[in-house]
């Protein structure tokens, strides 16, 4: 006994229905990746140049550096800690803007290049590790908004200054020897270690932002820089880098290592996100599980909850392959071909030519209709099951009126 077999319907779902069930994510990854960008962009644009005395941008030091030149301060712009070494030498002041991307080596070789030479060294929101090499019993605490705070203290380059925009961090110093500028907490955020025999002294300050080209004309701000840094005729400037090849770390630096550490949160958020989408999609473009239903349901609600889906999918390919299958399944019997070869094109099209009689229909019309290619639009597709149904009603109504032969008694 042969059984039935029927075409096999693609369910997978093709190119473009994938495009438009994942357009909405992918748009919205697209979104967040392009304004991701954008703020990147924005905010290195804010940060070119920072407290560099070449640079006019909101964040350079140009302006100090012009305000210094007119005191007759000539400035000295290095990138090196080996070329800072050599070019602090007596009566010069040594600013240092990133203490805290130096190494230990870099620090001691400062610290030891002008130990014994008269000077100042000036040193932007120095951290911990700076403190350990420079002032190892000056501790930190944490930082505050920089806000215009009133000098407090008997330094006559403050007093002159008066207000100024200081805040960041915070110093902490054991002895009374040091004195302590513009509090915040009853904390200094500028503090000057008095210059040992034959030494430099020392100034901390806790925020580099009253350098700024946009701040230095606020308040009492370019007073107190050209103070600090014009006490000596000649400033050395350095501006730490990172292709600087007396740092220790630059070859064990990455690609990793060179990402901001808000930036290495936000990609973790992305691949979780990433992850759970992933699962997400997975589970609902999955394969097609048959299961038993625990309730018998009505074939015609089941085939018009079908007829739903396929349409909402646009999925008129399936539905009009399913429509064929089911006709030339039906019709075989009817005309007697084999169910093994319902589905045979050279088979079954001349038996169903044979049995149009009332209604004759060519071999390439029928073609056509029982295997042709997908309708262009929904009228097409039910047209074609208009024309399948009239089709097998047809068959049905001529084998029902045709003349049946009795065996002889």
């Amino acid at each position: 006994m042969t059984t039935a077999t029927t075409d096999p319907v693609a369910l997978s779902p093709t190119a473009r229905h994938l495009w438009r069930r994942s357009r909405g994510l992918l748009l919205a990854l697209l979104l967040l990746v392009v304004t991701g960008v954008v703020l990147a962009a924005l905010q290195s644009g804010e940060q070119h140049g920072r407290l560099d005395p070449r640079s006019a941008d909101r964040t350079g030091s140009r302006a100090l550096s012009a305000l210094l030149a007119a005191r007759g301060v000539t400035t000295q712009v290095v990138t090196t800690s080996e070329a800072a070494a050599a070019a602090a030498g007596p009566d010069t002041t040594l600013l240092v803007t990133e203490p805290d991307l130096l190494t230990a080596e870099q620090l001691t070789g400062l610290r030891t290049a002008t130990a014994h030479t008269p000077g100042r060294i000036v040193l932007l929101a120095p951290g911990p590790a700076t403190l350990d090499t420079f002032s190892p019993r000056i501790r930190t605490e944490p930082p505050v908004g920089n806000s215009t705070r009133r000098p407090a203290c008997s330094l006559p380059a403050a007093r002159r200054a008066g207000d100024a925009l200081l805040g960041g961090l915070r110093y902490v110093a054991p002895d009374g020897t040091a004195e302590h500028c513009y509090l915040s907490g009853g904390l200094p955020t500028l503090l000057r270690l008095p210059a040992p025999d034959a030494g430099r002294d020392t100034v901390l300050l806790g925020s580099p932002d009253f350098l700024y080209n946009r701040h230095l004309a606020e308040h009492g701000n370019a007073s107190l820089a050209l103070q600090l840094l014009g006490a000596h005729k000649h400033l050395v400037w350095y501006l730490p880098s990172i292709s600087d090849p007396s740092s220790a770390e630059d070859e064990q630096r990455g690609f990793l290592d060179l990402i901001p550490s808000g930036w290495s949160w936000g990609l973790l958020q992305l691949a979780f996100a990433a992850v759970f989408a992933a699962f997400w999609r997975a589970r609902r473009l999955g394969p097609l599980v048959p299961e038993r239903l625990p309730v018998t349901v009505p074939a015609a609600e089941t085939t018009e909850g079908h007829a739903r889906l396929y349409e909402q999918a646009h999925a008129r390919d399936r539905a009009s392959a399913v429509l064929r299958s089911a006709t030339r399944t039906r019709l075989a019997p009817l005309i007697g071909v084999p169910p093994a070869h319902a589905h045979t094109p050279d088979i079954l099209l001349p038996a169903v030519q044979t049995h149009l009689t009332a209604a004759p229909a060519t071999e390439a019309g029928l073609h056509t209709l029982l295997f042709g290619p997908p309708p262009a639009d929904d009228k097409a597709l039910v047209q074609l099951a208009d024309q399948l149904d009239e089709l097998h009603s047809s068959i049905v109504s001529q084998e029902r009126h045709a003349p049946r032969e009795h065996p002889d008694r």
